[in-house]
């Protein structure tokens, strides 16, 4: 669900946990925060009366809010661990934690090893291994963790296959805290059926260890020994916070509900579609004045996001910034492929935009003879949806699910172009009038760099400095470079 700051009202917000995303005007995630309640806390960000309480940085965020998003969750921890994924994807300006490539503890099993036992991770890799999580809160999966694979009686040592020296130095086995198979103490066959019942607390059945433990509490209770008791308690709630119901599989955690068939069907009866739109295709087009600009071609199946069928472009014709004709450049040249390689037409196509983009998106549809299938724009002002022909745009509820989609398209799209041309702002950066000196390589261009600090200064040495700063570089080679900047001018956007 997304709105408008003018536009908020708590009323329309749910009092469910959730995730929370807040953009500027130029539609870039700025914040992307977590819930409980998501009606109390979004509510804050819109009391004018608070400007004056919260310190710079809050005011900051307050003021760049243009647009807002909230996704619902099922619990707390679905909302962590959707928080951090949002985070580490759009890494938003006013977000200081979970920027990195830390991740959430997850669990796995090598099933294929002859003793398997359970150990932590952090990467769910493709290595056959069975994986559970990922557990937001790692303190309590760590402890839980150390529980069952003493209640259970598995291995805890690193070694698939320990040796004689290893074996005798294991504290788990001296008390009893492993069945230590590899000294034959247990068939292979009873220690599966013991690694068989830990995964069925893993999967979610842990009413009959709960019991058990509660069973122990209250003994070591009546026999006042409460610090047992403490502990038996500790490990029965870490159990249910980490494999309750609620939190046993985060794996498919992602924004929900955006897509599927009813939103498709909704979508279709509102723009009055000839078919269910369920091959769509979306164009953003992202520059600044003009300069690095590019576009972005993703693509809906069935109403989901369907990655492997991304594109993005180069504007290559238009060296001024003019959208129109940006947006009619990509799709010339997207569609031009699609009739050389006799592709199916999809069954929607949305450009970005209003009534300018849509007009140059059609005529350039119309110029190549493509065959006619539905062509509309959507605008982020008012969601407004253009259809060729109509003056007046649709304008549909802001619960309605095919709008939901259309947004979760146009901000998929959006930010595929963005993440591009950030890629090649970030390039652009790196490049320097040295690369265009033969003889020098990373290298050397990093040894200079370092030495001097900049081209620019680098421009006001003599060959002598340069090759007494600089290791590897010879009095021969620095005439060169000193020869080579003086043919370059000064005033180089490449001069850094």
């Amino acid at each position: 669900m997304s709105g408008r700051l003018r536009e908020f009202h708590p009323s329309e917000v749910p009092t469910l946990p959730g995730v929370y995303l807040h953009r500027d005007r130029f539609g870039r995630v700025i914040y992307v925060g977590k819930a409980k309640n998501l009606r109390r806390r979004l509510s804050q960000y819109f009391q004018p009366g608070r400007l004056k309480q919260v310190d710079a940085r809050v005011r900051s965020l307050m003021n760049s809010i243009y647009s807002w998003e909230y996704f619902p969750v099922k619990s707390e921890d679905e909302a962590l661990i959707l928080e951090s994924r949002l985070i580490k994807e759009y890494a938003p300006y006013y977000n200081v934690l979970m920027r990195d490539d830390k991740r959430y503890l997850l669990l796995k099993i090598d099933m294929n090893a002859r003793y398997p036992t359970l150990k932590l991770a952090r990467v769910r890799k493709d290595d056959g291994n069975l994986y559970f999580g990922p557990f937001p809160r790692g303190a309590a999966l760590r402890s839980t963790l150390d529980f069952l694979l003493a209640r259970f009686g598995l291995r805890a040592c690193r070694d698939d296959e320990p040796t004689e020296e290893t074996r005798k130095r294991c504290l788990k086995r001296i008390i009893k805290d492993c069945l230590a198979p590899c000294t034959g103490e247990i068939s292979r066959d009873d220690y599966l059926k013991q690694v068989k019942a830990m995964l069925s607390v893993l999967n979610g059945n842990i009413k009959p260890l709960v019991a058990e433990l509660e069973e122990k509490m209250t003994a070591a209770s009546a026999a006042m020994r409460f610090e047992k008791a403490a502990m038996l308690r500790d490990v029965r709630d870490n159990l249910i916070s980490v494999f309750g119901h609620h939190n046993r599989n985060f794996r498919y955690t992602s924004l929900p509900g955006v897509g599927g068939e009813a939103a498709m069907k909704a979508l279709q009866d509102s723009l009055g579609l000839p078919v269910l739109p369920r091959h769509v295709e979306c164009f953003d087009i992202s520059n600044i004045l003009g300069k690095l600009a590019v576009a972005s071609m993703v693509v809906f199946k069935d109403g989901r996001p369907a990655r492997s069928s991304y594109r993005r472009f180069r504007i290559k014709t238009v060296h001024q910034s003019d959208d129109f004709a940006m947006m009619a450049e990509v799709i010339g040249r997207h569609f031009s492929r699609k009739l050389e390689e006799n592709v199916p037409m999809p069954d929607l196509l949305v450009v970005d935009g209003g009534k300018g983009q849509l007009s140059s998106a059609v005529a350039k549809l119309v110029e190549l003879r493509v065959p006619a299938f539905p062509v509309i724009g959507l605008a982020k002002k008012r969601e407004e949806i253009f259809l060729p022909g109509r003056s007046e745009p649709v304008v549909l509820d802001h619960h309605h699910l095919g709008l939901r989609m259309l947004q979760a398209l146009r901000d998929e799209s959006h930010r595929f172009a963005i993440t591009y041309h950030r890629n090649l702002r970030q390039a652009r950066l790196s490049e320097s009038l040295l690369d265009d000196i033969p003889g020098i390589g990373a290298a050397r261009k990093r040894a200079l760099l370092q030495s001097f600090g900049s081209v620019r200064k680098l421009r006001h040495a003599d060959a002598e400095e340069i090759a007494a700063k600089v290791p590897g570089i010879g009095l021969n080679f620095a005439e060169k470079i000193v020869e080579a900047l003086r043919k370059k001018p000064e005033s180089s956007s490449l001069d850094i």
